[in-house]
């Protein structure tokens, strides 16, 4: 019995600087540990995110739910407004749009199929269409036509500016 635990106190002596080894280098060696994570059902790498659920508000507030019809503008359109508008309208809209909104930017030649909108255009169409329709265009963009730019222009303060712009460009072309 007594060489049994001698046997044992010298595996332990002898397995402890390879235990304590194995510590240190783990930042070194970076054995990859099973993560449970890929396992789950619900785990589905690039695929776009789930819908909002049913009567949630999201954080950035009520203006991106759909089923409550298209927001009303709540930013002034006042000069320091059409200034941080111009700056996001140059920066995300003007390469498709151009810079003063007649559908004429440096990558409109790219998109012959489906060419981008004249938004100083002056038929009654395009002034009718409120602010809250161009914010939603903006924040979900138009399937097969144009893309959401609501990662370009992350807050919904950026988007309303760019709408104000758009009226400013609007009745400028009048």
């Amino acid at each position: 019995m007594a060489i049994v635990k001698r046997l044992i106190i010298v595996l332990l002596i002898l397995a402890s600087p390879l235990a304590v080894g194995l510590l240190f280098t783990y930042d070194v060696i970076k054995i990859d540990w099973v993560s449970f994570m890929e396992i789950q059902p619900n785990y589905r790498p690039m695929e776009d995110p789930l819908p909002l659920p049913a009567r949630s508000i999201p954080i950035q507030g009520a203006a991106y739910i759909r089923e409550l019809g298209v927001p009303v503008n709540p930013v002034s359109a006042d000069e320091a407004s059409l200034a941080r508008g111009k700056a996001s309208y140059d920066t995300a809209c003007a390469l498709c749009h151009g810079p003063t909104g007649g559908g004429d930017g440096a990558f409109a030649g790219f998109l012959a199929k489906f060419p981008p909108a004249n938004l100083v255009k002056p038929d009654a169409n395009a002034r009718s269409i409120s602010d809250g329709a161009i914010f939603m265009t903006l924040t979900d963009g138009i399937e097969g036509r144009m893309p959401p730019l609501r990662d370009n222009l992350p807050t919904a303060d950026m988007r309303w500016d760019v709408v104000n712009y758009v009226r400013f460009l609007q009745s400028s072309a009048e």
